[in-house]
Protein backbone atom coordinates (compact mmCIF):
# COMPACT_ATOMS: atom_id res chain seq x y z
CA UNK A 1 0.00 0.00 0.00
CA UNK A 2 1.21 3.52 -0.80
CA UNK A 3 -0.99 5.18 1.83
CA UNK A 4 0.87 6.11 5.00
CA UNK A 5 -0.84 5.37 8.30
CA UNK A 6 0.57 6.23 11.72
CA UNK A 7 1.19 3.21 13.93
CA UNK A 8 2.29 2.84 17.53
CA UNK A 9 5.50 0.80 17.45
CA UNK A 10 6.75 1.02 21.06
CA UNK A 11 5.46 1.79 24.56
CA UNK A 12 7.15 2.93 27.77
CA UNK A 13 5.98 3.96 31.23
CA UNK A 14 6.96 5.09 34.69
CA UNK A 15 5.16 5.43 38.03
CA UNK A 16 6.69 6.62 41.31
CA UNK A 17 7.44 4.11 44.07
CA UNK A 18 5.33 5.70 46.82
CA UNK A 19 1.86 4.16 47.11
CA UNK A 20 -0.97 6.25 48.59
CA UNK A 21 -3.63 3.70 49.48
CA UNK A 22 -7.24 4.26 50.45
CA UNK A 23 -6.34 3.13 53.96
CA UNK A 24 -3.79 5.93 54.26
CA UNK A 25 -6.31 8.45 52.91
CA UNK A 26 -8.68 7.40 55.68
CA UNK A 27 -6.21 8.95 58.13
CA UNK A 28 -6.01 12.20 56.15
CA UNK A 29 -9.62 13.07 55.26
CA UNK A 30 -13.14 11.99 56.16
CA UNK A 31 -13.46 9.01 53.81
CA UNK A 32 -13.05 5.24 53.76
CA UNK A 33 -11.86 2.48 51.49
CA UNK A 34 -15.33 1.08 50.76
CA UNK A 35 -16.72 4.49 49.78
CA UNK A 36 -13.80 5.29 47.46
CA UNK A 37 -13.73 1.86 45.84
CA UNK A 38 -17.48 1.65 45.24
CA UNK A 39 -17.69 5.09 43.66
CA UNK A 40 -14.45 5.25 41.70
CA UNK A 41 -12.86 1.79 41.48
CA UNK A 42 -9.61 3.21 42.89
CA UNK A 43 -7.69 1.32 45.60
CA UNK A 44 -4.38 3.19 45.48
CA UNK A 45 -2.41 5.78 43.53
CA UNK A 46 1.29 6.59 43.06
CA UNK A 47 2.75 9.85 44.32
CA UNK A 48 6.04 11.53 43.39
CA UNK A 49 7.20 12.59 46.84
CA UNK A 50 10.38 14.41 45.81
CA UNK A 51 9.62 18.11 46.18
CA UNK A 52 12.33 19.08 43.69
CA UNK A 53 11.06 16.80 40.91
CA UNK A 54 8.23 17.70 38.54
CA UNK A 55 6.32 16.27 35.60
CA UNK A 56 9.47 16.29 33.49
CA UNK A 57 11.06 13.70 35.78
CA UNK A 58 8.14 11.32 35.19
CA UNK A 59 8.19 11.98 31.44
CA UNK A 60 11.93 11.44 31.12
CA UNK A 61 11.70 8.11 32.95
CA UNK A 62 8.85 6.91 30.71
CA UNK A 63 10.68 8.00 27.55
CA UNK A 64 13.89 6.29 28.67
CA UNK A 65 11.92 3.10 29.33
CA UNK A 66 10.59 3.21 25.76
CA UNK A 67 14.01 3.96 24.26
CA UNK A 68 15.60 1.05 26.11
CA UNK A 69 12.91 -1.45 25.20
CA UNK A 70 12.83 -0.37 21.55
CA UNK A 71 16.63 -0.12 21.34
CA UNK A 72 16.09 3.27 19.77
CA UNK A 73 18.71 5.99 19.30
CA UNK A 74 17.06 9.22 20.55
CA UNK A 75 18.81 11.12 17.76
CA UNK A 76 16.42 9.40 15.33
CA UNK A 77 13.37 11.04 16.93
CA UNK A 78 11.96 13.86 14.79
CA UNK A 79 9.64 15.44 17.34
CA UNK A 80 8.39 15.13 20.91
CA UNK A 81 4.84 15.98 21.92
CA UNK A 82 4.40 16.44 25.66
CA UNK A 83 0.78 15.91 26.74
CA UNK A 84 0.38 17.35 30.23
CA UNK A 85 -1.84 19.50 32.44
CA UNK A 86 0.92 20.03 35.01
CA UNK A 87 3.97 21.48 33.24
CA UNK A 88 7.09 22.06 35.31
CA UNK A 89 6.65 25.82 35.10
CA UNK A 90 4.71 28.45 33.14
CA UNK A 91 6.04 29.61 29.75
CA UNK A 92 9.08 27.31 29.46
CA UNK A 93 7.93 24.20 27.61
CA UNK A 94 8.30 20.98 29.61
CA UNK A 95 8.46 18.95 26.40
CA UNK A 96 11.48 20.88 25.18
CA UNK A 97 13.37 20.12 28.39
CA UNK A 98 12.36 16.44 28.25
CA UNK A 99 13.52 16.09 24.65
CA UNK A 100 16.93 17.53 25.51
CA UNK A 101 17.31 15.40 28.63
CA UNK A 102 16.64 12.14 26.77
CA UNK A 103 19.06 13.07 24.01
CA UNK A 104 16.47 13.76 21.31
CA UNK A 105 18.43 16.80 20.18
CA UNK A 106 17.39 16.47 16.54
CA UNK A 107 13.72 16.76 17.51
CA UNK A 108 11.52 19.78 17.99
CA UNK A 109 9.15 19.61 20.94
CA UNK A 110 6.19 21.33 22.56
CA UNK A 111 3.47 20.86 25.17
CA UNK A 112 -0.14 19.99 24.43
CA UNK A 113 -2.81 20.68 27.06
CA UNK A 114 -6.38 19.40 26.86
CA UNK A 115 -6.77 18.22 30.47
CA UNK A 116 -7.52 14.48 30.66
CA UNK A 117 -7.93 14.32 26.87
CA UNK A 118 -4.39 15.58 26.28
CA UNK A 119 -2.94 12.22 25.28
CA UNK A 120 -5.91 11.40 23.03
CA UNK A 121 -5.53 14.75 21.24
CA UNK A 122 -1.79 14.08 21.10
CA UNK A 123 -2.41 10.80 19.29
CA UNK A 124 -4.31 12.70 16.61
CA UNK A 125 -1.53 15.29 16.33
CA UNK A 126 1.30 12.74 16.21
CA UNK A 127 -0.54 10.72 13.58
CA UNK A 128 -1.09 13.77 11.40
CA UNK A 129 2.63 14.56 11.41
CA UNK A 130 3.46 10.97 10.43
CA UNK A 131 0.77 10.80 7.73
CA UNK A 132 2.10 14.00 6.19
CA UNK A 133 5.20 12.05 5.23
CA UNK A 134 7.42 14.74 6.69
CA UNK A 135 8.37 12.94 9.91
CA UNK A 136 9.26 9.32 10.61
CA UNK A 137 9.45 9.05 14.39
CA UNK A 138 7.20 11.03 16.73
CA UNK A 139 7.45 10.46 20.48
CA UNK A 140 4.22 11.19 22.34
CA UNK A 141 4.48 11.38 26.12
CA UNK A 142 1.60 11.72 28.56
CA UNK A 143 2.69 12.73 32.07
CA UNK A 144 1.23 14.52 35.07
CA UNK A 145 2.26 15.18 38.63
CA UNK A 146 -1.28 15.66 39.84
CA UNK A 147 -0.17 15.64 43.47
CA UNK A 148 1.31 19.09 42.81
CA UNK A 149 -2.16 20.61 42.32
CA UNK A 150 -4.28 18.47 44.65
CA UNK A 151 -5.48 19.72 48.04
CA UNK A 152 -5.13 16.75 50.37
CA UNK A 153 -7.76 18.16 52.71
CA UNK A 154 -10.36 18.07 49.91
CA UNK A 155 -11.86 14.59 49.93
CA UNK A 156 -13.68 15.23 46.64
CA UNK A 157 -10.42 15.40 44.65
CA UNK A 158 -7.59 13.90 46.70
CA UNK A 159 -9.05 10.39 46.39
CA UNK A 160 -9.05 10.55 42.58
CA UNK A 161 -5.67 11.65 41.28
CA UNK A 162 -2.22 10.11 41.08
CA UNK A 163 1.12 10.72 39.39
CA UNK A 164 2.56 8.83 36.43
CA UNK A 165 3.78 8.89 32.85
CA UNK A 166 3.55 6.86 29.67
CA UNK A 167 5.07 7.21 26.22
CA UNK A 168 4.43 5.80 22.75
CA UNK A 169 6.36 6.01 19.50
CA UNK A 170 4.47 6.69 16.27
CA UNK A 171 6.02 5.57 12.96
CA UNK A 172 4.79 5.24 9.36
CA UNK A 173 3.01 2.04 8.38
CA UNK A 174 2.24 0.86 4.84
CA UNK A 175 0.09 -2.16 5.73
CA UNK A 176 -3.00 -0.30 6.87
CA UNK A 177 -2.22 -0.60 10.57
CA UNK A 178 -2.25 2.28 13.04
CA UNK A 179 -4.71 5.14 13.47
CA UNK A 180 -7.85 4.59 11.38
CA UNK A 181 -10.31 7.25 12.50
CA UNK A 182 -10.93 9.83 15.19
CA UNK A 183 -13.83 11.76 16.65
CA UNK A 184 -12.63 14.63 18.84
CA UNK A 185 -14.79 17.32 20.40
CA UNK A 186 -14.77 20.15 22.96
CA UNK A 187 -17.27 22.45 24.63
CA UNK A 188 -16.43 25.53 26.71
CA UNK A 189 -19.52 24.99 28.84
CA UNK A 190 -17.27 22.94 31.08
CA UNK A 191 -14.84 25.75 31.90
CA UNK A 192 -16.07 26.27 35.49
CA UNK A 193 -16.68 22.66 36.49
CA UNK A 194 -13.09 21.37 36.49
CA UNK A 195 -10.40 24.00 36.94
CA UNK A 196 -7.78 25.79 38.99
CA UNK A 197 -8.99 29.30 39.82
CA UNK A 198 -5.70 31.16 40.14
CA UNK A 199 -2.28 31.27 38.55
CA UNK A 200 -3.44 32.17 35.06
CA UNK A 201 -3.80 35.50 33.27
CA UNK A 202 -7.28 36.22 34.67
CA UNK A 203 -6.28 35.72 38.30
CA UNK A 204 -2.49 35.94 38.62
CA UNK A 205 -0.76 34.51 41.66
CA UNK A 206 -0.87 36.78 44.69
CA UNK A 207 -0.63 36.52 48.46
CA UNK A 208 -4.42 36.43 48.52
CA UNK A 209 -4.79 33.59 46.02
CA UNK A 210 -2.28 31.49 47.95
CA UNK A 211 -3.94 32.32 51.26
CA UNK A 212 -7.37 31.40 49.86
CA UNK A 213 -6.09 28.09 48.42
CA UNK A 214 -7.00 28.95 44.84
CA UNK A 215 -4.13 27.03 43.26
CA UNK A 216 -5.53 23.54 43.81
CA UNK A 217 -7.77 21.68 41.41
CA UNK A 218 -11.52 22.09 41.85
CA UNK A 219 -14.09 19.66 40.47
CA UNK A 220 -17.87 19.74 40.47
CA UNK A 221 -18.00 15.96 40.58
CA UNK A 222 -21.67 15.38 39.74
CA UNK A 223 -21.63 17.66 36.70
CA UNK A 224 -18.34 16.31 35.37
CA UNK A 225 -19.54 12.74 35.88
CA UNK A 226 -22.77 13.40 33.96
CA UNK A 227 -20.99 14.95 30.98
CA UNK A 228 -18.23 12.35 31.00
CA UNK A 229 -20.61 9.37 30.97
CA UNK A 230 -22.65 10.81 28.12
CA UNK A 231 -19.85 12.11 25.92
CA UNK A 232 -17.34 9.27 26.27
CA UNK A 233 -20.06 6.75 25.55
CA UNK A 234 -21.48 8.74 22.63
CA UNK A 235 -18.06 9.23 21.03
CA UNK A 236 -17.16 5.56 21.34
CA UNK A 237 -20.48 4.42 19.91
CA UNK A 238 -20.18 6.88 17.02
CA UNK A 239 -16.67 5.71 16.09
CA UNK A 240 -18.01 2.15 15.85
CA UNK A 241 -20.93 3.16 13.66
CA UNK A 242 -18.79 5.32 11.40
CA UNK A 243 -16.40 2.43 10.74
CA UNK A 244 -19.06 -0.28 10.49
CA UNK A 245 -17.65 -2.06 13.54
CA UNK A 246 -19.68 -4.32 15.80
CA UNK A 247 -18.83 -5.22 19.36
CA UNK A 248 -17.41 -8.46 18.00
CA UNK A 249 -14.98 -6.53 15.79
CA UNK A 250 -13.53 -4.62 18.76
CA UNK A 251 -10.56 -6.33 20.36
CA UNK A 252 -10.04 -3.89 23.23
CA UNK A 253 -11.40 -0.72 24.76
CA UNK A 254 -8.68 1.55 26.20
CA UNK A 255 -10.61 4.15 28.20
CA UNK A 256 -9.38 7.10 30.22
CA UNK A 257 -9.05 5.91 33.81
CA UNK A 258 -11.07 8.54 35.68
CA UNK A 259 -13.85 6.51 37.25
CA UNK A 260 -14.83 2.87 36.89
CA UNK A 261 -18.51 3.76 36.58
CA UNK A 262 -17.75 6.00 33.58
CA UNK A 263 -15.71 3.20 32.00
CA UNK A 264 -18.51 0.69 32.61
CA UNK A 265 -21.07 3.02 31.05
CA UNK A 266 -18.93 3.43 27.93
CA UNK A 267 -18.41 -0.33 27.62
CA UNK A 268 -22.13 -0.96 28.09
CA UNK A 269 -23.02 1.50 25.33
CA UNK A 270 -20.61 -0.39 23.03
CA UNK A 271 -22.09 -3.70 24.21
CA UNK A 272 -18.60 -4.92 25.08
CA UNK A 273 -17.96 -7.80 27.41
CA UNK A 274 -15.89 -7.01 30.49
CA UNK A 275 -12.91 -9.06 29.27
CA UNK A 276 -12.33 -6.56 26.44
CA UNK A 277 -12.21 -3.51 28.72
CA UNK A 278 -8.67 -2.69 29.87
CA UNK A 279 -8.48 -1.08 33.31
CA UNK A 280 -5.75 -0.33 35.83
CA UNK A 281 -7.54 2.47 37.69
CA UNK A 282 -7.41 0.47 40.92
CA UNK A 283 -3.59 0.78 40.95
CA UNK A 284 -2.98 4.33 39.76
CA UNK A 285 -6.16 6.39 40.04
CA UNK A 286 -6.57 9.18 37.51
CA UNK A 287 -3.12 10.17 36.22
CA UNK A 288 -4.74 12.57 33.70
CA UNK A 289 -2.53 12.64 30.58
CA UNK A 290 -0.84 9.36 31.52
CA UNK A 291 -3.84 7.04 31.82
CA UNK A 292 -4.06 5.83 28.21
CA UNK A 293 -0.35 5.03 27.72
CA UNK A 294 -0.18 3.40 31.16
CA UNK A 295 -3.00 1.07 30.11
CA UNK A 296 -1.14 0.23 26.89
CA UNK A 297 2.01 -0.46 28.89
CA UNK A 298 0.33 -2.67 31.49
CA UNK A 299 -1.58 -4.72 28.91
CA UNK A 300 0.93 -4.65 26.05
CA UNK A 301 1.41 -8.41 26.41
CA UNK A 302 -2.23 -8.97 25.42
CA UNK A 303 -2.20 -6.78 22.31
CA UNK A 304 -1.78 -8.57 19.00
CA UNK A 305 -0.93 -7.27 15.55
CA UNK A 306 -4.15 -6.27 13.78
CA UNK A 307 -6.22 -5.88 16.97
CA UNK A 308 -8.94 -3.24 16.71
CA UNK A 309 -8.55 -0.86 19.66
CA UNK A 310 -10.94 1.90 20.65
CA UNK A 311 -9.53 4.72 22.78
CA UNK A 312 -11.84 7.09 24.66
CA UNK A 313 -11.25 10.02 26.99
CA UNK A 314 -12.97 12.96 28.65
CA UNK A 315 -11.34 15.98 30.27
CA UNK A 316 -11.85 19.42 31.73
CA UNK A 317 -12.84 22.27 29.52
CA UNK A 318 -14.71 20.12 28.39
CA UNK A 319 -12.69 17.97 25.98
CA UNK A 320 -13.46 14.45 24.81
CA UNK A 321 -13.34 11.99 21.96
CA UNK A 322 -12.59 8.53 20.65
CA UNK A 323 -9.92 7.08 18.37
CA UNK A 324 -9.94 3.82 16.39
CA UNK A 325 -6.50 2.27 15.96
CA UNK A 326 -5.23 -1.06 14.60
CA UNK A 327 -2.38 -2.40 16.70
CA UNK A 328 0.84 -2.84 14.70
CA UNK A 329 2.98 -5.43 16.49
CA UNK A 330 3.18 -8.47 18.74
CA UNK A 331 5.25 -8.00 21.88
CA UNK A 332 8.50 -9.99 21.64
Amino acid sequence: MNTITAAITAVGAYVPDFVLSNKVLETMVDTNDEWITSRTGIKERRILKDADKGTSFLAIKAAQDLLAKANLDPLEIDMVIMATATPDMPVASTGVFVATQIGATNAFAYDLQAACSSFLYGMSTAAAYIQSGRYKKVLLIGADKMSSIVDYTDRATCIIFGDGAGAVLFEPNHDGLGLQDEYLRSDGVGRDFLKIDAGGSITPTSLETVRDNKHSIFQDGKTVFKYAVTNMADASELILQRNNLTNQDVSWLVPHQANKRIIDATANRMNLEESKVLMNIEKYGNTTSATLPLVLHDFEHLLKKGDNIIFAAFGGGFTWGSIYLKWAYDKK
